[in-house]
Parts: structure tokens; C-alpha cells; sequence
């Protein structure tokens, strides 16, 4: 299994094009039997779960077989020509899974029978929910000063905000350098640590999934930079 992420960044005259792209872009993920699991998302603008989408930035995360099959797509597929056609950058990680638990529409689509318990290295962690209705105002409280506290955090390297449907079904993909800064963070913040015992005790969501995931490789540019160029001599 290989999971898939790539940014696309879309200039202002090209806005619409960016949203019709999440209208046709589906029919060939669809067709496409080496693809099991895709998700075509918007993002926030600052990082993490955010009120304020990024009207010129887009994302798809998606599961492949192999990477080998990442790769036809990435240089045969109808998505690849238009976003070489319509976007100025983008910017693909490729990774695999570590653990995960919890679902995504009724299953864990990173599920896996063995992992890679020894990793050492770089990680990515997603953290999406479906936040129930009438928690929305709890859940968009606290998300401020929890992603100040992260972006400051040893070992933070970058964060994107994505998200299926507006407040509600959210999700944010963010990039440490190892599994025990991240985990310092997690654990060892207050903030981020009291946030998690809320939404256990308030029961913020409905749904809700949790993974971690080994980076092999990095690719592009977003806002003219790479955002893991500090990382990007080991790949």
C-alpha cells in the first residue's frame, strides 16, 4: 500500500477551474481499480482545521497498490495533465502507513496487516473527524490556540488544513521529524493534551480517524518553497 497527498495551488483567474476540478476529478479516481481509497479536499489557510478556506489551494490523498501505480497516474492520468494545465505548483508526498485507527466513511481505508514498528525517521500524521452539529462551536474554540502551540513545537516542520465539507468534516495532515517529537507534542503539551480529554468526555464527533505514516519521498513546491526542505537531504 502506498498513500498518496498532493497540494495543488491554482491562480486567482483559475478559482472556478479549481472547483469544477471537484466535480470531474472523481469519475476517473472512480475508474481507476489501482486506486482503493480518494478523497478530493479543500484546505484552510493557516495550516490546520481553519474557518478560512484557501480558495487557490486543493488536495487529493489517495491510496494506491503500489507506487508503481502512483506513477502511471502521476504521468498518464486526465488529473495529472490538468493540473500541469491549470496549477502553478504542487507539492506530493508519498507514504506508508504506520498505524491507524478509527474510520473514514465506515472503514479505516490505511489499514494494514503488519507495520513498520521500528521507523525511526520523518512522520506524517492525519487526524480528521466529523464533528457532530451540535458541538461545532466547542470544536472550532479551541482550535486556535492548540495550532499556535503546534507550529511552535520542537520537531514541527508543516501542516496543511484539509477538509471534505466545510466546518464539519475536517481533517489536518502535519509533518514532524521523528515519532518521539511528535509524541512530545501529543502528550506533553496541556493544551493539545486537554483538547483530546474534551472531545473523549463531550463526544465531539461522530466520526473520527487517526494515522501516522512513513514519508519515502517528497516532491514540489507550494508558495515557492518546499515545505520539508529540511528534511529533504535524507530522500
Amino acid at each position: 500500500m502506498i498513500v498518496s497527498f498532493s497540494v495543488v495551488r491554482y491562480r486567482r483567474l483559475f478559482i472556478p477551474l479549481a472547483f469544477f476540478a471537484m466535480a470531474i476529478h472523481r469519475f476517473p479516481l472512480w475508474l481507476n481499480r489501482k486506486c482503493s481509497f480518494w478523497k478530493l479536499m479543500g484546505c484552510g489557510k493557516n495550516g490546520t482545521f481553519d474557518l478560512q478556506p484557501d480558495w487557490q489551494q486543493w488536495s487529493l490523498m489517495a491510496v494506491w497498490e503500489s507506487e508503481n501505480d502512483f506513477k502511471k497516474f502521476k504521468s498518464n492520468s486526465f488529473i495529472a495533465w490538468w493540473w500541469k494545465s491549470f496549477a502553478f505548483e504542487e507539492w506530493t508526498i508519498l507514504s506508508v502507513p504506520l498505524a491507524s485507527h478509527g474510520e473514514w466513511d465506515g472503514s479505516d481505508p490505511f489499514k494494514m496487516d503488519e507495520y513498520d514498528k521500528e521507523h525511526k525517521g520523518q512522520v506524517a500524521v492525519l487526524t480528521r473527524a466529523t464533528i457532530r452539529f451540535s458541538k461545532l462551536k466547542r470544536f472550532w474554540t479551541h482550535v486556535d490556540p492548540v495550532a499556535q502551540i503546534m507550529s511552535k513545537a520542537d520537531g514541527y516542520l508543516h501542516s496543511v488544513g484539509i477538509g471534505e465539507a466545510p466546518f464539519i468534516r475536517q481533517a489536518t495532515l502535519s509533518i514532524w521529524e521523528s515519532m518521539e517529537k511528535m509524541k512530545a507534542f501529543a502528550y506533553g503539551s496541556k493544551e493539545h493534551a486537554d483538547v483530546i480529554r474534551k472531545t473523549r468526555k463531550e463526544d465531539w464527533y461522530s466520526e473520527e480517524l487517526f494515522a501516522r505514516f512513513k514519508i519515502i519521498s517528497n516532491s514540489g513546491k507550494l508558495n515557492g518553497i518546499d515545505p520539508l526542505s529540511k528534511i529533504n537531504e535524507n530522500f
